[in-house]
């Protein structure tokens, strides 16, 4: 075992590097993936608020529909359950929206994993991409027998692992803040409207 672990040391952090360079390709797909989708997400929202307010104000459950199919999106979709149950009364068409919420919540957060595992995890991945180039720079030094040039310049490449392992990991922490609080904003916004619809209660046979 200990020989296992050595002729893993001794592979340096160059491996590591290389690593994070390719979960940081996955990263900025899921950025522009997410980025992409919750700015779509806003808009719909943004233009549903105006149609669907004045719909519920007249009790006019044809034009609150219309305004949903007119802009698609998580909102719509959790709103329009709602509305479709409203005739079972306010506490079903309440958790129908409740549970519509949760499921287009989940389909939001999609690849927010991996955003927040490597934010979390990265700068270790890199100290671990360090250590392992310190413990190779030493082991050159006493095989070789040359002056600390040799451990310096081993350190110095050791170094740009950690310091890969943060490149990678702050655009990841600042995307999945960003991302969960547009997410939890939409929620809470869609949440609202629906509680206003169901308030409102538009009847169904106009």
């Amino acid at each position: 075992m200990k020989s296992l672990l050595m002729s893993l040391a001794l592979t340096g952090g160059d491996w590591v590097i290389w690593a994070l360079a390719l979960a940081s390709v996955g990263a900025v797909a899921a950025i522009i993936d997410r980025f992409l989708l919750l700015k779509a997400e806003r808009a719909a929202l943004g233009a549903l608020r105006a149609p669907l307010l004045a719909a519920i104000k007249d009790g006019d459950a044809s034009a609150a529909r219309a305004a949903l199919d007119a802009h698609p999106g998580s909102a719509a979709r959790a709103l329009g359950e709602a509305l479709a149950n409203l005739e079972r009364g306010s506490a079903a068409a309440g958790e129908h929206l409740l549970a519509a919420l949760a499921d287009e919540r989940r389909a939001l957060e999609r690849r927010m994993l991996l955003l927040g595992t490597l934010g979390n995890n990265a700068p270790f991945i890199g100290l671990f991409g360090t250590v392992l180039g310190v413990i190779k720079a030493f082991h050159d030094l006493a095989q070789s027998g040359a002056g600390p040039e040799v451990v310096m310049a081993g350190l110095s490449e050791a170094l740009v692992a950690t310091a890969v392992g943060l490149l990678v990991a702050l655009p990841c922490v600042f995307a999945f803040n960003a991302f969960n609080k547009i997410v939890k904003d939409l929620a809470g916004e869609t949440q609202a409207l629906g509680r206003r619809l169901i308030a409102g209660r538009p009847d169904a046979k106009r």
